[in-house]
């Protein structure tokens, strides 16, 4: 079991941080870092939309599952339309993509759930080398910003109703 968790944290852990070193300076912001990279446009649109922005240039620390283009694309045209033009709802999509802290991948391959901002849990699994959160893979991890980390994710998460 110790060589399993050792490898799924070296290979959470070693390979993103590299990714993490040249998406963002060490004095990004959480939005910042979001505005910067083009994969998460959607996102970022979404948070100007929700007026998450000042949250997300806060003092922290938050760990934020942020979904890529690619995840939002997966939201048919008119549901994601509908979204965008429902600040209430987008807002509540949004921070039940945010844990409050800094939780690392070492910290994320140990737990089984974690409470979003927006007030309900998202569930954490591990399977070998892979870690999903409710339905999303985590794809990068340990994208550190000054307050706070993100880890990227292939699917946009739907709060329980």
């Amino acid at each position: 079991m110790l060589k399993k968790t050792l490898f799924l944290t070296t290979a959470l852990f070693l390979a993103p941080t590299a990714l993490a070193q040249t998406q963002a300076a060490p004095s990004d912001t959480i939005a910042g870092i979001v505005a910067s990279n083009p994969d998460f446009s959607t996102l970022l649109a979404a948070v100007k939309a929700a007026g998450l922005v000042d949250t997300l240039n806060g003092d922290g620390p938050f760990t934020v599952f942020a979904p890529t283009n690619a995840a939002f694309a997966k939201i048919p045209a008119d549901q994601l339309n509908a979204l965008l033009n429902d600040p209430a709802k987008l807002k509540a999509v949004l921070l039940y993509h945010v844990v409050s802290g800094k939780v690392l991948a070492a910290d994320v391959v140990t737990m089984t759930s974690a409470d979003t901002v927006q007030g309900s849990p998202i569930n954490i699994k591990v399977d070998g080398s892979t870690v999903m959160v409710n339905d999303a893979t985590v794809t990068a991890t340990d994208i550190m910003a000054t307050n706070g980390v993100i880890h990227v994710i292939d699917t946009v998460l739907l709060p329980p109703s």
